[in-house]
Formats: structure tokens, sequence, C-alpha cells
């Protein structure tokens, strides 16, 4: 008992300080995206700021969407596929862990700038392969946002990978040796032993990039089409406009993005609960 209070002692500054700048910048945004804290004129209890932008709104939400899904789906898959592959030990697994280690220090911004470079129909790759711009597909800022979820498919799946791996590491081997003991195969073993054994890893992965990939700005001004906009575009647009009037505004498709990042992170603990590990 005493030791868990010293552990909670140790953690409690570093959770007061980042809970003053998460709940603080919350609240901040509730409050002037309902017109308590204008820039400009009187305080006036209103939602006009979550209607003022209805349709772009409306636009926005189904596009972040789609692009954090098949952002968080597909770094999910292929980061439990290199999990599987490192864990095994061999030389395969120590290169697989090995790129997803360099992987992770390069930040998203550098990692948008070299996938721009790399896939724009002007880029180094269709150069290399000698295919003309007007024969080069439109990944970079095309209909399919495909740069995009291209560029944090590359960086999380190497996240996932490597907390997954983490997880495996210190559980699969015992359990995989039993079973082959009993006779399992190989894709027995990994349906009925490996895949149960990461899911709590993979879901709370999942969870963090989803919000992540959510509330991102960077990639998908760098990558994406000038419109429609996703809901961190939209924001970023609103806040640096000329026209004080507009922070509410932006401030109002930051809450709307707060609310979607707390329905996900709900939805992926109700799921994690669901986990006999967590039982």
């Amino acid at each position: 008992m005493r030791r868990r209070w010293l552990s909670a002692a140790l953690v409690t500054p570093a959770l007061l300080v980042a809970g003053f700048v998460v709940i603080g910048g919350i609240l901040m945004s509730v409050v002037q995206s309902i017109g308590l804290a204008p820039l400009v004129g009187d305080a006036r209890l209103s939602l006009d700021a979550y209607g003022a932008n209805a349709d772009e709104l409306l636009t926005g939400v189904g596009l972040s969407l789609a692009i954090a899904t098949a952002s968080t789906a597909l770094s999910c898959v292929i980061g439990l596929a290199a999990a599987v592959v490192i864990t095994q030990g061999r030389i395969t697994g120590r290169l697989v862990a090995g790129l997803s280690a360099i992987t992770i220090p390069i930040p998203h911004l550098v990692g948008a700038a070299s996938v721009g470079l790399l896939l724009s129909d002007a880029g180094i790759l269709p150069r290399i392969l000698g295919i003309s711009s007007g024969d080069w597909p439109d990944i970079v800022g095309g209909a399919w946002w495909a740069a995009v979820v291209f560029e944090y498919t590359w960086k999380e799946s190497a996240f996932v990978a490597l907390v997954v791996a983490g997880v495996l590491a210190s559980r699969v081997a015992r359990y995989d040796e039993t079973a082959a003991l009993l006779g399992a195969s190989r894709a027995r073993r990994l349906r009925h032993v490996v895949i149960p054994l990461a899911r709590p890893a993979v879901i709370v992965c999942a969870m963090i990039v989803f919000v992540y990939t959510l509330g991102s700005y960077e990639v998908a001004w760098l990558l994406g089409r000038p419109y429609p906009e996703p809901l961190p575009v939209l924001a970023f647009r609103l806040f640096d406009s000329i026209t004080l009037t507009s922070r509410p505004e932006a401030a109002a498709v930051a809450v709307i993005t707060t609310l979607i990042s707390l329905v996900a992170v709900g939805v992926g603990m109700a799921l994690l609960r669901r986990t006999p590990l967590w039982k």
C-alpha cells in the first residue's frame, strides 16, 4: 500500500500539469464556442458558431472520420503483422524492429514532406520509373487522400509494431511453446494464442492512433486537397482568419473534434473491458 501511494505521489505533478493544459484548453474552447468569451462585442450565450459553417463542418467530420479510420485500420493490421515477425527473434524480425525504431523519431511534418517529394506527380518515384506527370495517379492531393493515409500508416504502424511486440515478447513464448507441444499448427497458434494476447495492446494503440490522426493538422494540410477540409485544417483556417468573429467558429470545430475523440476512446475502452486479459 505504501509503495502504491509513493508511485501515485511521483506521477501527481505530471498529471496536474497535463490536466491543467488539456482540461483548461477544452473549457476555454467550449466557453469561446458558445459566445461567452468573444474577442469583439459583448458576451452572449449562443450556438451560432456551430451553425455558421454547417456544410463545411459536416463534410469535415465525414472526411476526418474516413482518414482516421483508414489510417488506424491499416496501421493496426501492418503493425500487428510486424510485431509477430519481430517476436520470432530471427534476422528478419530484428531488421523489422530496427526499421520501426528508426521511423518513430521522425516528425510527421518531415514524413509528410518526404512523402510529397516521393509520390507527387513530379516527384522522385515517377521520375525513376519514367512515368510522365499526366500518367501518374493523383496520390498527393487526390480525391482519395491516399498520400495522407499512407503517411499516417507508415508512421503509426511502426508505433503499433513496437508496442505490440513489447507486450508479446513477455507473454507469447511460453504459451506458443505449450500450444506447439500440444500439436497446434502455426496458423492455429496465431489465431488462438498470439492474436488474443495482442488484442488489448492493439485496441489501446488503435485508440491512440485514431485520436491522433483525427486531430493532426500538418499532414492533411501538406498532402491533402484545398477542399474539402478535414476538421483540424478547417479549425486552423478559421482561427487564423483576419476576421476576429471567426475565432468562436474555430473553437466550435475544436469542440466537435474533441467530442468525436472522446466517443472513440469510450468505444475503445468498452472493447478493452471485453477482453479476457482485462477481466
